[in-house]
């Protein structure tokens, strides 16, 4: 899903010539910390709650805090999980969404990124979780997609992410049946590092710390 088809009209956006509680009460108004600025149709910067409550005039216009934009943006090709990556990483309520000549197309709330998010990962689809660690050089999507495959099951998802301080990789698996007990079991006998798993619902805990 392209960043583009997630766009928000409803968000509002700032102009330099805005006045600080007036950007106030639109964050207030829509329970967002964040609000992209724009000189004309171009987008220049977005601007934080944090940074407008240290103003020591209200009435004072956007574009003397200029210095405190932060220029982060997504363009509206990109998969939107580089809007989740930059909204995590940034700290940001909003991600805005611009053209390829740098025009705001729209906003995207972290909360409903957090809803395709979900969606995209299919969580509440019936399934199983499966969490594995292992050396970086001892991943194979070939071995494991077989092994899986034995019991009758298939991976809808995987994801992988390395602890910078272990060097260990973690490769968590989505998969399409919810009793995953055999596949756990499978794991374990082709000594595996199960780290832990879960059933569907994903709130319901199963086992912890194999």
């Amino acid at each position: 899903m392209l960043t583009r088809e997630l766009t928000s009209q409803s968000l509002p956006f700032l102009r330099l010539h805005d006045k600080v509680y007036q950007a106030l009460e639109l964050m207030n108004e829509n329970r967002v910390a964040h609000l992209p600025v724009v000189d004309g149709d171009k987008f220049i910067g977005i601007l934080s709650e944090q940074d407008l409550l240290q103003a020591e005039n209200d009435n004072a216009s956007l574009d003397s805090f200029e210095q405190s934009f932060s220029t982060v943006s997504v363009k509206e090709e990109e998969h939107f999980l580089k809007a989740v990556q930059l909204a995590a990483d940034n700290g940001l309520s909003v991600v805005p969404v611009v053209t390829e000549e740098n025009e705001l197309l729209g906003t995207v709330a972290y909360n409903d990124l957090l809803k395709f998010s979900s969606e995209f990962m299919s969580l509440s689809e019936p399934g199983g979780l499966i969490v594995l660690e292992m050396e970086s050089n001892q991943y194979s999507f070939n071995d494991i997609s077989k092994l899986v495959e034995t019991t009758n099951a298939q991976i809808t998802q995987l994801n992988t992410s390395n602890d910078p301080q272990t060097a260990m990789m973690q490769v968590t698996l989505r998969i399409n049946k919810p009793d995953i007990s055999d596949i756990v079991a499978a794991f374990q006998r082709h000594e595996y590092n199960v780290k832990y798993f879960f059933g569907i619902p994903l709130s319901q805990f199963l086992k912890w710390g194999i």
